[in-house]
């Protein structure tokens, strides 16, 4: 009986613990966004968002994003990046231009966890839109296309989210296709 027990709870604790129960991972960029780990540990593993973890390491934001949030990042793939006119990104990464670069950045963070029902539900609410006051002080607003959220910046530029509810254990991340601008 006692040996019965202890492989029974063995297999209990190790289905418990085993990656495939414990966590529900997203895959971004190519790599496993873990919902234990914070947006900095899993935002470096996308081969879709070395534009982003670049610039966010030269705006010094590294520990604010690992910090205990709740974050809800927007997070523009580098196509979005590189969409942007010639020269943009690296004028944005010089360190003369640090003010700049942090605040495009922080534009794309909201201080809140918001999943995808979260903004649904505020979209209904606001009779089809939704504002969204972000770190930097701006404002995005989202609205659905369909079944597509979409967030549009105050430069009227519209973002779709093509992945939704990369959970992290300080917020959520929203993968988007453009680059939002204050």
């Amino acid at each position: 009986m006692k040996k019965y027990f202890a492989l029974s709870l063995l297999a209990l604790v190790t289905m418990l613990t085993s990656t495939a129960f414990a966590q529900k991972s997203v895959m971004v960029g190519g790599a496993p966004m873990f919902p234990n780990k914070n947006i900095i540990e899993n935002a470096v593993n996308s081969k879709d968002h070395t534009t982003l973890v670049a610039a966010v390491k030269a705006a010094g934001l590294v520990e604010t994003l690992q910090g205990p949030g709740p974050f809800t990042v927007f997070a523009p793939v580098n196509a979005a990046f590189d969409a942007l006119p010639a020269g943009t990104v690296d004028t944005l990464l010089k360190p003369e231009n640090k003010g700049t670069l942090t605040s495009v950045l922080t534009y794309h963070v909201v201080a809140a966890r918001l999943n995808s029902k979260a903004l649904e539900r505020m979209i209904k609410q606001g009779s089809g839109r939704a504002i969204l006051k972000t770190v930097q002080g701006g404002e995005l607003t989202a609205t659905m296309n369909g079944s597509d959220i979409n967030i549009t910046d105050a430069k009227g530029n519209t973002a779709r989210i093509t992945i939704t509810n990369v959970n992290q254990s300080n917020g959520v991340i929203h993968v988007i296709d453009r680059v939002l601008l204050p």
